[in-house]
């Protein structure tokens, strides 16, 4: 089963998802061998490399109040440790194109599951600026992934076409929203569903004919 988990390291609900998808894959042990690949998608791609307030940005952009801001911030905490992952405070939005860049690059490498994981963990965990070039090598390099090729990847824009064309094909298939998973290019699961419903969706999509493929639809 190949499962293509599209997101932007800049989405808590990703941070979710991923953490809901692990579990469910947990729980589904070798029965059902999968490959897990990360599409990039950008919430924010005009995003300065300056970045922005957070609250300034939310409270523009889905037009809510500090209170609604702040009930949504608990909501996610709350949801977040149900599937282990700690939300931190953080003050800005970066840019995360050269995070791309950096996933797409590890996926060549083998290592850009531990890449995801330790990029979410840095923005939403601990504040740490996902398009800064000294916390994208220091992660590459607590990946096991090369420091000094990790720096001249960034140095360049090496990787930039490859993530560009990646962008638009999911967004030409119709994905609009993260986390999208596409199960085998067809059965589509969004959102930061509980680990039980990503585990049965997975396990009917395993028990149905292995020569099914398409663009996404929900299922």
């Amino acid at each position: 089963m190949k499962i293509d988990f599209v997101s932007d390291v800049a989405c808590p609900w990703c941070a979710v998802g991923l953490n809901s998808l692990e579990i469910a894959l947990a729980r589904l042990g070798d029965s059902i061998p999968v490959e897990l690949h990360f599409q990039p998608f950008e919430l924010n791609p005009a995003m300065p490399a300056q970045g922005e307030d957070t609250l300034q940005h939310l409270a523009r952009k889905y037009g809510k109040s500090p209170a609604e801001l702040a009930q949504g911030r608990e909501g996610l905490r709350r949801r977040g440790a149900e599937v282990g992952f700690t939300f931190g405070e953080r003050p800005r939005v970066w840019n995360t194109f050269n995070a791309h860049r950096m996933l797409h690059w590890a996926g060549l490498e083998g290592r850009q599951r531990e890449l995801k994981h330790a990029l979410l963990a840095a923005y939403h965990t601990h504040a740490q600026n996902p398009g800064d070039t000294q916390v994208l090598v220091r992660l590459a390099g607590e990946v096991g992934l090369d420091v000094a090729r990790a720096r001249a990847i960034l140095e360049s824009d090496e990787y930039t076409a490859e993530v560009r064309e990646s962008e638009r094909h999911w967004q030409g298939l119709g994905i609009d929203a993260v986390p999208s998973m596409i199960i085998n290019g067809r059965h589509l699961i969004q959102g930061g569903q509980p680990p039980e419903v990503i585990e049965q969706a997975l396990r009917q999509v395993a028990a149905q004919t292995p020569s099914e493929a398409g663009a996404p639809t929900p299922g």
